[in-house]
């Protein structure tokens, strides 16, 4: 049976950042991922999750300046001694909440571009060396283009040729059914070709990055699969609920934290 994390940064909005971990925690999830922490100190961070007892499934290294339009820089040249950086700023909140995935955004580039291959490859060498030795695997996700146009890395069989490339045990696969439903189609085809490369699953409905029960995929069906896969890593709840967020956790009742063990507080103070 799957375990689900919930994503603060879509989920929980009704609540104060700092907050949503204690709500999550009694909405019945053993844990939780977001895309940044950065506007809190990390001390805090690591407070709110030990407060709920919860696991830090996943996020993201710092993506440069997401309000005004940036979504990472990793394949942006020029940018490297800034990518760097992020990478240690990341890492103290890794040390205050146990975290052991951080994905690293690409950012706006041309595919095909030569000079952005060459930053994304050299960003994914620094992040992947610089995690390997606290136990923290670097993630890659492809993302859809009509949610985010212009991104670098938005086909999933070019994100898993770079994992491979890469040569490295701590450089997998993000694999969110939500994405792969909009690029690709056959989640469940595209998911058995890849799992050996998967390090993280999420998941949301294809209409309108909503609750996983509307059209597509068939996620009781995907849920299956993961379980035949062996999978045993969280399913990160990237999705945007329809109207409240408790109100639209009907389909997460079979999955509260009560079947699961709560994870040893020294595991992620």
């Amino acid at each position: 049976m799957p375990r689900f994390a919930a994503n603060l940064s879509m989920m929980f909005t009704e609540w104060a950042f700092l907050d949503r971990f204690k709500a999550a925690s009694d909405a019945g999830f053993a844990a939780v991922e977001f895309l940044f922490p950065y506007e809190h100190a990390a001390e805090q961070v690591g407070l709110a999750l030990a407060g709920g007892e919860l696991q830090q499934a996943l996020f993201n290294l710092p993506p440069g300046d997401f309000s005004k339009g940036e979504r990472g820089i990793a394949a942006l040249a020029g940018r490297e001694d800034e990518f760097r950086a992020g990478v240690e700023t990341a890492l103290a909140y890794a040390h205050a909440t146990g975290v052991k995935r951080l994905h690293m955004m690409a950012g706006l580039a041309d595919p095909d571009d030569a000079n952005a291959q060459a930053a994304y490859r050299a960003s994914l060498a620094f992040a992947a060396d610089a995690l390997a030795p606290h136990g923290i695997d670097l993630l890659l996700e492809p993302i859809n283009g009509r949610d985010m146009p212009g991104y670098f890395l938005n086909d999933f069989d070019r994100a898993a040729a770079y994992v491979r490339e890469a040569g490295r045990q701590n450089v997998k696969l993000q694999f969110d059914m939500y994405h792969c439903e909009l690029i690709h189609g056959d989640v469940a085809g595209k998911l058995r070709a890849l799992y050996p490369l998967v390090g993280h699953v999420q998941i949301a409905s294809a209409a309108g990055r909503h609750e996983p029960d509307g059209l597509g995929p068939d996620y009781p069906a995907l849920f299956g699969l993961l379980d035949e896969l062996g999978y045993d890593g969280f399913v990160g709840c990237e999705y945007r609920p329809r109207a409240g967020t408790l109100e639209g956790l009907g389909w997460f009742a079979p999955y509260r934290r009560h079947d699961f063990p709560r994870p040893d507080p020294l595991d992620i103070a």
